[in-house]
């Protein structure tokens, strides 16, 4: 595939424990294309979190590689960024807006001034434009997270991860938060990454929907969604076809919790 951008070829983990060794991921792949937006799903305890700190290079499988941009990933890749459902534990209390945004960009060969700039391009791009001189704390949960994403999108990163980044938010900002991570997509061609256990919102945000089995982790489907890219929370959430959609994943996780899926042969 000539625009692959994150490659996951027969991913394995297994943890050595007190009682013997146990396989958290029993062979997952998948390929990710420059620009897609993937969400994953699957039963709880599954291993997606595994999965993602493998891919992040935070934890080293046991077998199996990972790839990205033709790279191999042996460690936390400098053009990776990540958003994690703890937003306040990413950002720091004695920091700005501004600055919370800015310190990665530190470490970036750049002067100040181009620093201010892809920080107020990032401020502007989550909708906090005004907020710059305020404190993580002095702001509402969703607000706490937009400036987690503002902080990714201002790094400019070849792939974006977020785990269940909205797993703590309220429903309505919930949905808000959902349709900012389309407007990045579409508007600014942001791979990303999505790992969520809301069926409804893996539809409705994905390009793709990657359906995990139970523990000893495998790709049990790997769905197109084939709905418009132009979403909004009423009129998609309203077609048929969304209906079928989330149904399908809904009982391919079910299959999965009662054990019915068949394991694909190597």
């Amino acid at each position: 595939m000539p625009d692959t951008l994150l490659e996951v070829h027969q991913l394995k983990k297994v943890y050595e424990t007190a009682s013997g060794p146990v396989e958290a991921i029993g062979d997952i792949s998948f390929d990710m294309r420059q620009g897609e937006l993937v969400c994953i799903v699957g039963p709880s305890g599954c291993g997606k979190t595994t999965l993602l700190k493998c891919i992040a290079g935070l934890l080293k499988p046991t077998a199996g590689t990972i790839r990205l941009a033709d790279r191999p990933v042996t460690g936390p890749p400098e053009s990776m960024a990540l958003v994690f459902q703890e937003y306040g534990r990413s950002l720091y209390p004695w920091l700005t807006v501004r600055g919370n945004v800015e310190l990665p960009l530190r470490h970036q060969k750049m002067d100040a001034a181009q620093r201010s700039r892809l920080v107020d391009d990032a401020l502007e791009a989550v909708g906090l434009e005004h907020a710059g001189r305020s404190y993580p704390w002095q702001l509402s949960g969703g607000m706490q997270q937009r400036v987690a994403i503002a902080r990714a999108v201002a790094y400019h990163p070849e792939v974006l991860i977020m785990d269940e980044p909205f797993a703590a938010v309220d429903a309505q900002t919930r949905a808000d938060l959902e349709d900012l991570v389309r407007a990045l997509h579409i508007e600014r061609g942001m791979s990303i990454l999505f790992v969520t256990h809301d069926i409804d919102e893996s539809v409705y945000l994905g390009e793709r929907v990657i359906v995990l089995s139970t523990s000893p982790t495998w790709v049990q489907d790997d769905i197109a969604i084939d709905l418009a890219p132009e979403r909004d929370q009423i009129t998609t959430r309203a077609l048929p076809r969304f209906t079928e959609l989330r149904t399908h994943v809904y009982e391919q996780i079910q299959r999965a919790k009662r054990g019915e899926a068949v394991r694909p042969q190597a």
